[in-house]
Formats: C-alpha cells, structure tokens, sequence
C-alpha cells in the first residue's frame, strides 16, 4: 500500500435542498414550515489511486466528478464514508497537506489579471512559501516546457485563452504538487490548444511522476492521456477499469461532418445503418457505426467534399450506454 497516494471507503455527500411550490401564498407558509428533499451527489465511492497514475474521471454533467474533487482536496467535508489523501485526512486543511496538491478548473482562474504573469508567479512563490532556488529552477523548467518566455512580462489579462490556460497550469505547478486535479483543463481551447495542453500534462506526468486526476468532457483527451478512466453516474461509480476497454465495448458510433462547396441535395449512400443528423445543402452530418466509417468515407469522397471531420461520440452519450446496457461494469 505504499504507492497507493488515495484511498477512499463508502465515501459519500449528500445534501438537503429547499422545496417550495409557486405563488405568495407559499412563500407565506415556508416562513413557517420548509420542505426539504435529499440530494445524493456521490453515493458510496470505492477508489484507490496510485502514486504516478494519470486517471480519467468522466460522466454527464451533475454526475458528482466536482463534488469527488472538493470532498479530496478538502474543500467539502463527506457526510460519511472515510477518505485519505496522501496520509491527510482532507478537510483538516492543513498547510502541509494543501502544499502537496493542486487544482485547475478550466472555467475558474486563480490568476491576477491586473498582474504579470512573473508578478502572479512571484506571488505563488510567496503563497508557497517555495525557496528562491527551487523557485526559479521550476520556473525556468515549465517556461520552456510551453515554450512562454515572451509572455512573462505581459498582462494576464492581455493573453488568450490557450496562452492563459498554460499559465494556469504553471501556476498550479510551481510548488511540485504531488497530485494534480484538473477539471476540464481544455474546455473551450481550439485543437491546437487542445493538443499542446495534452503533450503538456502527459510529459509532467511522465517525467515529474505526478499524479493526475482529469474531468472531461472530450473524449480525445481521456483517450490520448488516461490509461485508466473511471465513469461516474448519479453519484455511483459504474466503471473503473482500462480506458480502451471502455471505449471499444460502449462506443458504439462516429459522427460524420462533411461539408461541400456546392449544393448537394440528394445522395444515394448504400452503407447500411447510418443516421442523417443534419441534411443541408452545403453541410450534412451522420451517425454511423464506428465498423462501418470507411465504408460511409469511400462513398462521400465519390461527392467531392470539401472538407470531412470524423468526431468520437460525447462522453455522455458512452456513459447513457453504459449504465443502461453494462449496470456496474469493472474492465
């Protein structure tokens, strides 16, 4: 158990939410009397994460994937079930354990806009109360990494949202965290973006021997970067296994764009079981079984298309399937 860096048992948060029917009358009554209705966001959670594992934590949007971040780095206390992260028990909040981790959530910043990124840097140092010669030997390191020299001196205000999403992460990684929680890192990044950010954390984990817990919703990013994915639905875990597996048993379809210069009205496709999602003139979008997409892409290309993208299916789609067709499925 010594390379095991979390460790949680029965782990659950539930919570109590206000119920009050329309009109004044009501509003009059709950000063008085109040429903309430129990909401369960993680219901009974196993999980056991190794020292170095780059894990992909995925499901639909209120699955309960933030609610597990904030019960691990403390920032909410579980209502049962026990939990140890790094030999911490997380809502302690001690200093010595919030040194050891960090948190990057694609849609919240921590940095300052109105400073440099040196000065914001400068300031985490002081947080961190990281030494002067290990500061400026990370700096130097994840400023070559992603290759931001030129943009130390600037505004963070003034940096787009791939630049700023780099120095989110060089933020969160000047101390030397041992784990790395990242929810949604790439939302909103163009592929570009996408898959400088991807090489980054795959190069951290690899060559820092950090831990990484990463939330999202694009399935190039669990499949690129997670060997392992656990799947999270109503708060239940229902999968934690090999991501591969994952995906070649539970998705099922590719989502076809093609495009065209001119007007293209009627086509003939002889591929069997494929869904028109969208049928326009200049663009047409289809859902065709992943086995059958070189066949559908050799009669497109009879068409002259302009231009083609093939596109996983969304994660919440893969995990509507699993929990329908696979119950509790362990790869």
């Amino acid at each position: 158990m010594n390379d095991v860096i979390i460790h949680t048992s029965n782990l659950a948060k539930r919570y109590q939410r206000y119920r009050k029917r329309e009109g004044i009358r009501n509003s009059i009554a709950s000063l008085w009397k109040r429903d309430y209705e129990e909401k369960i966001a993680v219901d009974h959670i196993d999980l056991t994460v190794k020292k170095g594992e780059l894990i992909g934590l995925i499901g639909p949007n209120g699955a309960g994937k933030t609610t597990l971040i904030k019960m691990l780095t403390g920032i909410i206390a579980p209502t049962e079930g026990s939990i140890d992260v790094m030999g911490y028990y997380p809502n302690d909040m001690k200093n010595e354990f919030k040194k050891q981790y960090a948190v990057v959530m694609g849609q919240k910043s921590q940095l300052f806009f109105e400073l440099t990124v040196n000065d914001t840097l400068r300031l985490f140092k002081e947080i961190y109360e990281i030494p002067e010669k290990d500061f400026q030997k990370n700096k130097q390191y994840f400023v070559e990494l992603f290759g931001v020299r030129d943009l130390m001196d600037v505004q963070v205000r003034t940096l787009s949202l791939g630049e700023r999403m780099k120095m989110e992460l060089i933020v969160s990684l000047i101390h030397n965290p041992k784990i790395l929680f990242l929810d949604e890192p790439t939302i909103g990044l163009d592929a570009v973006a996408s898959k400088q950010i991807r090489k980054f954390l795959m190069e951290i984990n690899e060559k820092n021997g950090t831990t990484i817990i990463l939330t999202s919703h694009y399935m190039e990013d669990i499949k690129a970067l997670c060997e392992r994915s656990i799947v999270i639905n109503h708060g239940v875990k229902i999968y934690d296994g090999a991501t591969d597996k994952l995906f070649d048993r539970f998705q099922k379809n590719k989502r076809i764009t093609v495009t065209f210069d001119d007007p293209t009205e009627d086509m003939a496709l002889q591929t069997e079981n494929v869904s028109i999602l969208e049928n326009e003139a200049h663009k047409k979008i289809y859902q065709v079984p992943k086995q059958l997409v070189k066949e559908l892409l050799a009669e497109l290309m009879k068409y002259e298309p302009k231009d083609i993208v093939v596109e996983e299916e969304e994660i919440g789609v893969v995990v509507e399937r699993i929990y329908r067709e696979g119950g509790k499925f362990h790869g």
